[in-house]
Parts: C-alpha cells; sequence; structure tokens
C-alpha cells in the first residue's frame, strides 16, 4: 500500500503540491511514479487536492487539517481505509515527482525482511551517498548510520563534522515505510523536542529508541523543497 500525504497548506511552499510539473500537477506526477507498484491513495487536507485527483484518475481521501506531520496523516488515512495491521504501507512525500520505482520496491522487500524477522518495530527509510558540498545544504536532511545499517540521527546540519578527515556523507531520501502496527505506535508517541528543533518528524523514532533500517539505494530523484528546485524540475519536462 502506498500512501502520499499532500498538504495544500504548505507553509513554506503554499500549494507546491499542485504545482504544475510540465502540464500534470506535482502530486498526481509522484503517484503516477508508483502507480504500477502497488494501490495508490492520495491523504489530502483540502477538497482542492481531492477533485484534482480525481481529474487524473488518481485515488484521494480527504484528512484532517490539523495533522502535524504527514505520517500523521497517513495513519489517519490507513486507519479510515481498515488496513490489516501486518500491512506494510508506504509513506511517499507529494514533492517527490522523480521518485524512482526502484527506491520503493527496495524499501517494501527490506520491511517484509523484518517482518520475516519478527522486527518489534517495522519502520524503513532510503539514504543514499552525497559529496561534501551537498551535505552544507540544509534543505537536504543527513543520516548517520550505526553498524547495522539503522539511522542514529538526521539532522539539515552537515553530519558528521569532519573533524578527523575522510568524512563521508548520506543524503536521506524523503520515504518512509511501516508495517500498520508500528505506524500506530509511531503516531501514539510524544513529540520529541529534537523533532521540533530540527523540523524532522523521523526524530520522535529515535527519541523514543525505536529502530529506522536504512536502505541505501541510488537515486538521481529530488525532492521539490524550494521554487528552484520547482524550477530544475520544470526545465527537466521541458
Amino acid at each position: 500500500m502506498i500512501i502520499i500525504p499532500a498538504r495544500l497548506a504548505s507553509t513554506r511552499f503554499p500549494q507546491k503540491v499542485l504545482a504544475d510539473i510540465g502540464g500534470i500537477p506535482m502530486v498526481v506526477r509522484t503517484a503516477q511514479r508508483v502507480a504500477h507498484l502497488d494501490r495508490v491513495v492520495v491523504a489530502a487536507d483540502d477538497e482542492k487536492i481531492i477533485q484534482i485527483c480525481k481529474e487524473y484518475g488518481v485515488e484521494a481521501m480527504l484528512t484532517s487539517t490539523t495533522h502535524k506531520s504527514g505520517t500523521d496523516r497517513i495513519h489517519e488515512c490507513a486507519t479510515i481505509l481498515e488496513l490489516e495491521e501486518n500491512e506494510i504501507i508506504i509513506n511517499v512525500q507529494a514533492d517527490e515527482p522523480f521518485i524512482e520505482p526502484d527506491v520503493v520496491e527496495s524499501l517494501m522487500s527490506k520491511l517484509q525482511e523484518l517482518q520475516m524477522q519478527n522486527a518489534p518495530f517495522i519502520m524503513g527509510s532510503c539514504y543514499n551517498a552525497i559529496n561534501s558540498e551537498s551535505a552544507q545544504d540544509p534543505n537536504l536532511v543527513k543520516v548517520v548510520l550505526d553498524s547495522n545499517g539503522n539511522a542514529i540521527y538526521f539532522s539539515r546540519a552537515c553530519i558528521p563534522y569532519n573533524q578527523g578527515g575522510g568524512a563521508k556523507y548520506f543524503g536521506h531520501i524523503g520515504i518512509y515505510g511501516f508495517s500498520k502496527k508500528s505506524l500506530k505506535e509511531f503516531c501514539s508517541l510524544s513529540d520529541a523536542p529534537i523533532e521540533d528543533i530540527e523540523k524532522l518528524e523521523q526524530l520522535r523514532a529515535i527519541y523514543h529508541g525505536k529502530k529506522i533500517a536504512m536502505v541505501k539505494v541510488a537515486s538521481t530523484g529530488f525532492g521539490i523543497d524550494t521554487k528552484e528546485d520547482l524550477q530544475r524540475a520544470i526545465e527537466i519536462f521541458l
């Protein structure tokens, strides 16, 4: 199951998810990229998004306008859909119109592996290698891993600090996956101070001692975080 949270009232980039990319709204382009992999539902906070999705044949559902995070939004959607507790749910961000299907499939496989191992908490995400220049960009989230490939920390800052030399940098790719049971557990956790400081919801899990399995992928896609990113995306489709 793939759920795409879509919020019209974005504070940094209003109505970003409906931005035109080569004649198609961003959220629709994102849904179309992964439509062949599994059932896709857009979880929206506004009827305008619902209507536009329907025009393109994309399934969409209205959710609350008060959710703090996209993960809380997909949890409401999964609850309304009455998904089974062991259902694997992939959260693809609406501003990822270039997300590669291979990346989504890699994450699905990792989560299924965790299920086979009876992991107590099933949550995962993806990353790729980035250069030191990219690591300086606060719009590109960085992640540091432990020896088992789980996330230790995510930050908009350049981590790790390269005092000893030879640092390797990993960029977080904005895709998450959960079992339905673990999604429910995540959303029941209290907000974490570091989550609010960094404005990164995944830090809630780490703060409460939960494991986030990370999958290394080769990705050239990029999220639309700024108007400059949008212009870059438009130029690709010219």
